[in-house]
């Protein structure tokens, strides 16, 4: 749709996923006509599907033979109403990022925060049943009652949908006549609202994106150290890092002379150059990317080399790491932070 290509984060199955889990291990205690003696524990069967299916698959006994009882307590549940909820809309042109070393960086716009409406049905055969399960459940609501979802496995990121309890009603069906006091089903109807969200594609470019960052947490102080790094997209930028032919080449490119490819129309400023046998050239300010094979040639110091190879992995920009000043203070004296930054190209060196 709108040329995007084919995607399914399976969002919405996940919200269905979630509120069912819930209530999938609810159990029934059994006693004996006293009130007081355990006899009987079992777990109550949790489905998915409209009520009207369980009505008719629960009531219906064609050979007169199969009681009620047989196929009573369960639970049923059905997402029946999807609606835009205004209130919770984020930052549309906001995006999450994360970096993987074998996926590269991926990002995704915000999400759309949908209320999904749920309704619920329990089919008992007696009262105190229907009550017992009720009250596994009505506690938890308050009216509210959040639970965290993994909604998309390529980003770090969980996040809380709270579930929120808005009805709860009771109806009785009678086997036999009005006047003969036999109760045939008693059905407990909650509805239910969860508060989630509902996400666009995800991309993911291998070469990474500008301004992208990722956090890293380590140290063996007190409080470690907190250490953040920028990436630059290196198909996407002025900036590039290569390996040249040191053994043919000639001379030495000088810090911040303009060079030329030759046979192009392509300009640069050299950033910087090894000096060694390794041949790492760093070039900025480049009206275009160079490829392996392309002559660079300085103005000032008529250098002369041939590039070998490019940087085609994610580049760091800027490398920022904080940490507690004094490093090993307790969590209730004073104490500040300390930033140390490098600044590209040296953190590409």
């Amino acid at each position: 749709m709108l040329g995007q290509n084919q995607f399914y984060n399976r969002t919405i199955r996940k919200v269905v996923v979630a509120f069912g889990t819930l209530f999938n291990d609810i159990q029934l205690q059994r006693y004996s006509k006293d009130g007081n003696t355990k006899y009987e524990i079992f777990k109550v069967p949790l489905s998915y599907g409209p009520k009207e299916r369980y009505l008719t698959q629960i009531t219906s006994d064609p050979d007169l033979t199969k009681s009620v009882n047989v196929v009573v307590p369960r639970i049923s549940f059905e997402l029946t109403t999807m609606s835009y909820d205004a209130s919770r809309k984020l930052v549309s042109t906001a995006q999450n990022f994360n970096y993987g070393s074998t996926t590269g960086l991926s990002t995704q716009y915000t999400p759309v925060p949908y209320d999904f409406t749920f309704t619920m049905s329990i089919y008992v055969r007696n009262t105190e049943d229907g009550t017992q399960i009720v009250e596994q459940i009505l506690p938890f609501f308050k009216p509210d009652f959040t639970v965290t979802v993994d909604f998309i496995k390529e980003f770090p990121q969980k996040y809380d949908m709270p579930v929120i309890l808005n009805s709860v009603n009771v109806t009785n069906d009678y086997e036999g006549g009005l006047g003969d006091g036999t109760t045939r089903l008693i059905i407990w109807d909650l509805e239910f609202t969860a508060k989630g969200y509902i996400w666009p594609a995800v991309k993911t470019n291998a070469k990474g994106l500008i301004g992208a960052a990722y956090t890293d947490t380590g140290g063996n102080t007190a409080y470690g150290f907190a250490q953040t790094n920028i990436y630059i997209d290196t198909q996407n930028r002025d900036a590039q890092r290569m390996t040249v032919n040191y053994a043919t080449g000639n001379n030495y490119f000088a810090i911040g002379e303009t060079i030329r490819v030759a046979n192009t129309e392509i300009t640069g400023t050299v950033i910087y150059f090894s000096n060694n046998a390794v041949g790492t050239l760093i070039l900025g300010e480049l009206n275009k990317l160079l490829e392996a094979n392309n002559v660079v040639i300085g103005d000032f110091t008529n250098a002369k080399y041939k590039v070998t190879s490019v940087d085609k992995t994610p580049l760091r920009a800027v490398e920022i790491i904080t940490r507690p000043v004094p490093q090993n203070a307790d969590p209730d004296d004073q104490f500040g932070f300390s930033d140390t930054i490098t600044e590209w190209p040296n953190t590409l060196i």
